[in-house]
């Protein structure tokens, strides 16, 4: 044995004997307990930490859960947005991606399920109502050490478009043109119970001008800016300016497919009354008639219930009144031209129009529907003081031209296109309860509802 342990064994043994030759000494060292705080320490240790980490760890998941579920809100709103500007799927879907992840959300495109209409809850098949859901999987920490699954959440929300009660007669749709609506020279525009609105972003949305020229609405909406004179007369204190964009309310409607034999362009005589019939049966299920070069109308002329289908040339009308029969309407049928992408209306000033829409079928509502290709054309409606229209003129790709003396103040109208101006003195109505038409809808307001 080494001489330096073996001095070390024999002080100890030494140190031994004579702590167990006093006793009271021994003792003492045999009762003494101040250590087990240090041993029930290092053996409680680890589980305060655990503790400690749980706690921590569900306190971080509760903060995720909360930020996912900011996210799902305000994608939704956006969402909610979208829908009522009337954007495609496709885009909706973009907006409710790009401001959740601008909210801190760590999914992707794949991750994010936008419905419209919403599948669960309280507004399930709500047309008006945009569902969003939020899945996120978070990774476990301290939590790993009861289960190896990963903690998945969910953030859901749901935004609706409430309506205010307002309605339009004339809408532009073009999201960026100078002028969309116009009222110039001597107009005088009355427009009874209704708005007028502009989706155009422009500086001069609605635009008026000259000392003659007045526009009699409730309110106007623009989502640009407006020129207006003093001639502008609302009931709202101002113009609503840089407004949400307005809905197409027949965005969705199918466009007629251009079939059926060709019939004569020329119809009706200068000296007698004449009927025309649509008889062919169109794809939609209604009554058509097409006409492939034009359809140039003289005289009395009146039209049958039914699809009239106009392409290849102008719809003309000249010295004469041009109506569709009456007893048929009370039966919930009607009226609607079809203007393909190369026909246009040319309507003279001497002429009267009475057409009434159809109340029911795919067509409901139409009067004139104008091709959503028809990009560049104008439609130029120049009738007389005795003239009605009751339904919608429909010219979503197309300028719409009020000039002359243009009195519709029978029943319901409503103009929609691409732009619209007005060059003479124009009268419009709309009430269009109970004819099929649907509401341009103003001043609605998207909330999160759940």
């Amino acid at each position: 044995m080494p001489q330096e342990t073996h001095i070390v064994v024999t002080w100890c043994i030494n140190a031994g004997r004579f702590l167990c030759a006093a006793p009271a000494a021994c003792g003492r060292f045999l009762r003494n307990t101040s250590g087990a705080t240090a041993v029930l320490f290092a053996i409680l240790f680890p589980v305060l930490v655990l503790g400690m980490g749980l706690g921590t760890e569900a306190g971080y998941q509760y903060m995720s859960q909360r930020k996912l579920q900011h996210a799902a809100d305000v994608a939704a709103h956006a969402a909610g947005a979208r829908l009522r500007a009337g954007d495609e799927k496709v885009d909706i879907d973009a907006a409710a991606l790009h401001v959740a992840i601008q909210s801190g959300y760590l999914g992707g495109a794949g991750d994010i399920v936008v419905n419209i209409p919403p599948k669960s809850g309280q507004f399930t098949d709500d047309e008006n109502s945009v569902e969003v859901i939020l899945p996120l999987t978070q990774p476990r920490y301290f939590s790993a050490l009861v289960s190896s699954d990963p903690v998945n959440m969910r953030g859901r929300a749901v935004a609706r478009i409430t309506e205010s009660g307002s309605v339009a007669c004339i809408l532009a749709l073009s999201r960026n043109s100078p002028r969309a609506i116009t009222v110039s020279g001597s107009t005088s525009v009355a427009l009874e119970g209704c708005d007028i609105a502009s989706n155009s972003s422009a500086p001069d949305a609605l635009y008026m001008s000259g000392n003659g020229a007045t526009l009699d609405v409730n309110c106007a909406y623009v989502v640009g800016e407006a020129n207006t004179t003093a001639g502008l007369n609302t009931v709202c204190e101002e113009v609503q300016t840089f407004a949400p964009v307005v809905r197409d309310p027949y965005a969705d409607l199918v466009e007629p497919s251009a079939e059926g034999a060709c019939q004569d362009s020329n119809q009706g005589s200068n000296n007698s009354a004449t009927t025309i019939t649509a008889v062919e049966t169109h794809p939609s299920g209604v009554k058509s008639m097409r006409f492939c070069s034009g359809l140039n109308l003289r005289g009395d002329v009146t039209f049958a219930p039914g699809l009239y289908i106009i392409e290849g040339g102008d719809f003309t009308v000249n010295n004469g009144t041009v109506t569709s029969t009456d007893e048929n309407i009370l039966d919930g049928e009607g009226v609607t031209f079809y203007l393909a992408p190369n026909a246009r209306i040319r309507l003279a000033s001497n002429s009267t129009l009475n057409f009434a829409a159809p109340t029911t079928g795919p067509f409901a509502g139409i009067a004139f529907f104008g091709s959503r290709s028809a990009t560049g054309v104008t439609h130029r409606m120049n009738g007389t003081s005795g003239s009605s229209l009751q339904g919608a003129l429909y010219m979503p790709a197309s300028e719409v031209e009020f000039s002359g003396n243009t009195k519709l103040t029978t029943g319901c109208t409503q103009v929609i296109g691409y732009k619209v101006t007005f060059t003479g003195n124009s009268d419009l109505r709309s009430d269009c309860s109970n004819l099929g038409t649907r509401q341009i809808k103003t001043k609605e307001v998207v909330r999160v509802v759940e």
